[in-house]
């Protein structure tokens, strides 16, 4: 009964939703491609935090030093890591939780936004990535809080600031650990534009929003962590 009596206003917001936001969004999306492209809404602060992070850091240049999980190896390429220091690990081929490397191997391991689709114990997989990486080598690991379940086959975790830091307790060194996000994101969301490009432009919304960051409101988190 009480389905039937919202259903009137349901339908009209619904309805006045699609009339303010298609042109809504076709404007933003207009003056947004007027101007040179970054990554997407909810990478882009925290690709350039990372950017900056590491900037300090050595990177390693000897001939397979560093491992990409998954589809991480865009961000080694950001971060100026050249190719042929990359190895690949990419699933199905290869499972996290039981890599087919042996111990101490990388110098630094990539682990970008797939540790929310281990299908398994996220413990064991961090662990893992321990063990393949040298002493003194760097785990790079970003993933999701506040975010729409997604593929890629599944989706089974989500973990904040200091679920990663207790993830990460055998490490001898947390260097960086954070997160990104704000609830005018999801104004974002509704209007259709999450995953969009964000133009280099200061002045435009979707650069404001990308780069405004609430503590209470974390959409994306990483930790980059020492052995």
């Amino acid at each position: 009964m009480r389905r039937q009596e919202l259903s009137g206003p349901v339908q009209l917001m619904s309805l006045l939703g699609k009339i303010i936001k298609a042109p809504l969004a076709v404007s933003l999306r207009t003056i947004a491609r007027i101007y040179p492209q970054g990554e997407s809404l909810t990478r882009f602060f925290y690709y350039r935090h990372l950017i900056e992070t590491l900037g300090r850091v050595p990177k390693p240049t000897s001939a397979e030093s560093v491992l990409s999980v998954s589809g991480s190896s865009h961000l080694c390429g950001l971060l100026g890591i050249p190719a042929h220091s990359v190895v690949e690990a990419n699933y199905p081929e290869h499972n996290v939780l039981s890599l087919r490397f042996e111990s101490e191997r990388f110098e630094m391991v990539f682990f970008d936004q797939v540790l929310e689709h281990v299908e398994g114990n996220p413990q064991d997989a961090i662990d893992e990535l321990y063990r393949i990486l040298k002493p003194g080598g760097l785990l790079v690991c970003g993933t999701v809080l506040v975010y729409p379940i997604h593929g890629y086959p599944s989706d089974y975790w989500r973990f904040t600031p200091e679920g990663l830091k207790l993830l990460c307790r055998r490490f001898s060194k947390i260097v960086e650990c954070g997160g990104w996000g704000n609830m005018y994101v999801w104004m974002l969301a509704w209007l259709g534009l999450y995953q969009d490009s964000v133009p280099l432009c200061n002045w435009h919304p979707l650069y404001r929003i990308a780069t405004l960051n609430d503590p209470n409101w974390k959409i994306v988190t990483w930790i980059v962590a020492e052995k």
